[in-house]
């Protein structure tokens, strides 16, 4: 006999029996309560009419036999400002649903709600209700719901200008698109305001504007993206970049948390060379896909300042320029994948399109009482073009080098330019994979400071004063509470 034939009967006779074998089912309503895999279902917080992200809800047959589950609905019904997923069937209603024995089904739950249909109170409760003919349970579903400001350009652009403002703290302030402050405007922004971005959106200070972000300590400016759900508090790419154009001029970011971008400061040429392009103070700059803080051919002055976890540089200082960085902690401890690139990079050449090497010089690069570190062998990388000048100096710092590679064009440890610094110990930062880079009494940063550069930051991030002994980095020293140790 031909083999495919034999094959093809053989399989046709297991299906004939195995068909004869089956016993018919009916599912029995169920009589005994239903398991969840949560009693309340928490959407947490939405702005008004951006929709939120999508929970799951499991329901478990814990019965050995199949039940039917005559109704399950929203409480509301299709007044609920919640929609519902049942087991794959779209409807806020679902009739005689049925899971198999010691199984489960899924129910996905996702809402959009005008703040103006709940604003007598912002936090919208619901329930999905299971019945039948014996009991009836219910999940309940909640929701909070925040007004907002919100900025987009006309229809079919997706740019749009901003001119002389104030941005407050009343409600948080949502920009969709590329907003511009346009030239010679300024904007400034109140301590505890907070700017959320939509998906590749982004803030630029066009030719001859100016931002002045006005944080205070423990009330600081928040920018980040437009999801306010847990699952999104530290993932990077979010939004686009807040970019310093050529010639923006007085820019002035003090006490600000600047979060989850892709790049999170852009700064590009000066615009004033006898005035800093940017000045940014305590300041924490985490979590970007690509760089923390980029300046190309710029003029930037920097205290207190914290960048970490980011997919490239923490700070890339390019194509020269004029930079001052003092009492800061640049690491990057970037763990998404591997990464090649340094925390701190500086240079003072680019690669034009053409393919030819243009220098511009770098004025000064200095870097004092700071903290360079991360989880790659060297965080620091200086490139130099011979065809333009390259200024740096470094003073009481703790820097991560290693040069196992033979790649790097310095020495660290016979250089002038490198004046008391520490290599390669480890800071023992508090958490530095969660952005907690305070330091312990322990770390061999403490007291490592020039007073001379601490009275010109006397105090630390928190307010903490460093003069009489100065550590390292953005952050005084303070033990961890036994509880969280």
């Amino acid at each position: 006999m031909n083999s495919n034939k034999y094959h093809y009967i053989l399989l046709l006779l297991t299906v004939v029996v195995f068909s004869s074998c089956r016993k018919d089912f009916s599912a029995s309503v169920a009589t005994t309560n239903l398991k969840f895999s949560a009693d309340t279902i928490f959407l947490d917080t939405i702005f008004t009419n951006i929709g939120s992200s999508t929970r799951m809800l499991k329901v478990y047959n814990q019965e050995d036999e199949w039940v039917k589950i005559p109704e399950i609905k929203l409480g509301n019904g299709d007044n609920s400002y919640y929609r519902i997923n049942v087991d794959g069937n779209t409807g806020n209603t679902q009739k005689d649903i049925e899971i198999a024995p010691k199984d489960s089904i899924f129910i996905f739950i996702e809402t959009t709600i005008d703040f103006n249909n709940v604003s007598g109170n912002p936090l919208y409760v619901d329930s999905i209700i299971f019945e039948t003919s014996t009991f009836k349970q219910d999940v309940k579903l909640v929701t909070l719901v925040e007004d907002a400001h919100f900025l987009y350009p006309p229809k079919g652009e997706n740019v749009f200008l901003i001119g002389d403002d104030l941005w407050t703290n009343d409600k948080p302030y949502v920009i969709y698109g590329v907003a511009v402050i346009d030239s010679a405007k300024t904007l400034d922004i109140q301590a505890g305001a907070r700017i959320h971005f939509h998906n590749n959106s982004s803030l630029i200070v066009y030719k001859d504007a100016s931002l002045r972000v006005h944080g205070e300590f423990e009330n600081e400016v928040i920018f980040e993206g437009d999801r306010l759900e847990p699952d999104y508090a530290d993932i990077p790419g979010q939004w686009s970049s807040i970019w310093f154009y050529p010639t923006s001029k007085d820019n002035i970011i003090d006490y600000a948390i600047i979060k989850n971008g892709t790049v999170g400061i852009v700064v590009d040429t000066i615009g004033n060379s006898t005035n800093p392009t940017l000045t940014i103070r305590n300041t924490q700059i985490l979590n970007h896909s690509s760089v923390g803080l980029m300046a190309r051919g710029s003029y930037v002055e920097g205290e207190n300042l914290v960048i970490n976890n980011c997919g490239e540089v923490s700070l890339a200082l390019q194509i020269g320029g004029k930079y001052n960085f003092k009492h800061s902690t640049f690491v990057n401890y970037w763990n998404n994948e591997p990464r090649q690139t340094p925390s701190v990079l500086v240079n003072n050449w680019y690669e034009a399109e053409s393919g030819q090497i243009i220098a511009r010089d770098l004025e000064e690069a200095f870097f004092g009482n700071c903290i360079i570190y991360g989880n790659n062998e060297d965080e620091l990388v200086l490139s130099s073009n011979s065809g333009a000048d390259f200024n740096y100096k470094f003073e009481n710092n703790l820097i991560k080098y290693t040069n196992r590679k033979g790649e790097l064009e310095y020495d660290i440890e016979d250089n002038p330019l490198f004046e008391n610094t520490i290599i390669n110990e480890e800071p023992l930062f508090w958490d530095e994979y969660n952005n907690d880079l305070r330091i312990t009494s322990e770390s061999p940063v403490v007291g490592k400071g020039a007073i001379d550069i601490a009275n010109d930051v006397p105090n630390d991030v928190l307010g903490v004063s460093r003069t009489t002994s100065p550590d390292l980095g953005a952050y005084q020293n303070v033990d961890k509470p036994e509880e969280d140790k």
